[in-house]
């Protein structure tokens, strides 16, 4: 399903549905495809909403986590946003973990997916070898547990990537900025309700992260899911949702419930 793509000044952006924001930020390598069958899903109960975060647009300068977390704030500002429930995957939990230390008022709950912000076991030290499509490859299917997930359409998204020099190195900047960025100290900090799904396969940040989040992050559920990397709602949709669904369910305000 192709989604259309809405712009708002210098923000692009997808917004599908009524109700409450679900604000969806992706990951280094996140595709719009990473979160169709949640839109579908969700788009039924909530306006889902997935800003096109500029991962490899910025300058230099600006290319960290607290750059994209000040874009973030920017465009919920400019849209209104409010009572948002805000989930991020892999570098997209972290910048949404930076964003509700800063700016909490609007946030209603948190869902993290294979969220950096703790330790992150990156595309390894020899990442990314450039002109490599089979080393793209095999470095792809590392993030899911069926290693056929990393479709031909994927691994071309990331060679392209790999093979551009600037981008290349604004990809290290970032994942430098992510590692440098360890929010430990801070997470007890906050308040609102907060929902993990994590996969039981994840090799990027692996089980025991989403433990060390579970016990950090005070109002926090943890959920494992089997046979299952790095991307649960590319994974295993149907699970995901299922338990998002219910996480959301228990948000509800009272009235609104028939």
């Amino acid at each position: 399903m192709a989604y259309e793509i809405k712009q708002d000044g210098k923000f692009r952006f997808i917004e599908e549905g009524q109700g409450e924001p679900l604000v969806l930020l992706h990951g280094l390598f996140g595709a719009l495809s990473n979160f169709q069958h949640l839109i579908a899903h969700f788009s039924q109960t909530h306006k889902v909403v997935v800003p096109m975060l500029p991962l490899l647009e910025m300058d230099l300068l600006h290319t960290s986590v607290s750059g994209l977390q000040k874009f973030v704030h920017k465009f919920i500002e400019q849209r209104d946003y409010k009572h948002i429930h805000l989930l991020g995957n892999s570098l997209g939990g972290h910048v949404a973990l930076v964003h509700i230390l800063k700016h909490p008022e609007r946030i209603k709950s948190l869902i993290l997916t294979g969220s950096s912000g703790l330790f992150e076991n990156g595309m390894g030290d020899t990442y990314p070898k450039r002109g490599d499509k089979e080393y793209i490859r095999n470095k792809t299917a590392l993030t899911f547990y069926d290693p056929a997930m990393a479709t031909d359409e994927l691994v071309d998204e990331v060679f392209e990537i790999t093979n551009n020099r600037l981008k290349v190195i604004k990809i290290i900047a970032l994942a430098k900025s992510a590692i440098r960025n360890n929010l430990g100290e801070e997470l007890n900090q906050i308040k609102q309700p907060t929902c993990l799904i994590w996969g039981n396969n994840d090799t990027i940040t692996p089980p025991f992260v989403a433990k060390e989040f579970n016990r950090l992050i005070p109002h926090s559920e943890l959920h494992f899911v089997d046979k299952c990397g790095h991307a649960p709602m590319m994974e295993v949709p149907e699970e995901f949702n299922r338990i998002l669904g219910g996480f959301l369910e228990k948000l509800r305000a009272p009235a609104a419930r028939v």
